[in-house]
């Protein structure tokens, strides 16, 4: 009997049972404690442990292969996150936060892109990648013009971004923007670096709801649009890859279609 029960309680201290080594000295502790004897000798106690979710693998037929399938700094916390990082990029946390902010905001302007190069292209016949040269594009400003002001808003913006993903919050102050009495709109209102959320970043409400006039976050719609998000980003830049090499051979996606 005394063997059976160590094999019991050596196989709910197992890792594939208790999910990582904070679960099993966890369990360990508890485990100590209650196999000490106690007064109430035929009292009998039950143990539940609650295995841990395992992590996604983004080739999930292969077991094995180290860090190279499995990195063990990838620990599935991060949205989209299925261990993919066999240059080992994100060994240094500081680095892995700057890659997802950057794979953020590369994702969200290919996804704008994507959109722009199908509807563009729809709607006047003219390839993304001669729109700027063709005499029928509609330009009210020069090209100096134009590059000029994107270069002066484009600057000003990611200047913004720039300083508040390393100071969180500080781009919400009345001095950092010229309109103060809109100050609270640049504020961060879900708590998470690249989501700010709030009346003006989530005017639909579809991570959050407005009570009071205050923009309240809801955490599992935020969760699951995040997902979606850094799935669709990604399908995004692979498309702009793709539309790169066709523009190289002066093919267009619609003409690939066959539209």
């Amino acid at each position: 009997m005394a063997a059976t029960s160590g094999a019991v309680l050596n196989g709910l201290g197992s890792s594939f049972l208790c999910g990582g080594k904070r679960s099993q000295a966890l369990l360990g502790a508890s485990i100590g404690a209650k196999g000490s004897p106690s007064p109430a000798a035929g009292t009998r106690k039950l143990i539940v442990v609650a295995a841990a979710a395992p992590k996604k693998s983004w080739i999930p037929a292969v077991k094995g292969g180290g860090n190279f399938i499995d990195p063990e700094w990838l620990d599935g916390s991060l949205p989209g996150d299925y261990g993919f990082d066999p240059l080992g990029l994100g060994k240094d946390p500081a680095f892995l936060k700057w890659y997802r902010e950057a794979e953020l905001i590369h994702g969200r302007w290919a996804m704008a892109a994507v959109v722009g190069i199908f509807v563009g292209q729809a709607w006047s016949g003219i390839p993304w990648f001669e729109a700027g040269a063709d005499p029928g594009a509609i330009a009210p400003f020069s090209f100096g013009s134009l590059l000029g002001t994107q270069l002066i808003l484009m600057g000003w913006v990611e200047s913004k971004r720039w300083v508040d993903f390393f100071n969180p919050q500080s781009q919400s102050v009345e001095w950092a923007t010229p309109w103060s009495k809109t100050a609270e709109n640049f504020a961060n209102a879900t708590g998470e670096q690249g989501y700010p959320g709030g009346k003006f970043f989530d005017p639909l409400g579809l991570a959050g709801t407005i009570q009071n006039g205050v923009y309240v976050p809801d955490i599992d719609k935020l969760e699951r649009l995040k997902l979606a998000e850094i799935k669709h980003a990604r399908i995004a830049m692979l498309a702009m890859l793709i539309f790169y090499f066709e523009a190289g051979q002066g093919k267009t996606p619609l003409g690939a279609l066959g539209l």
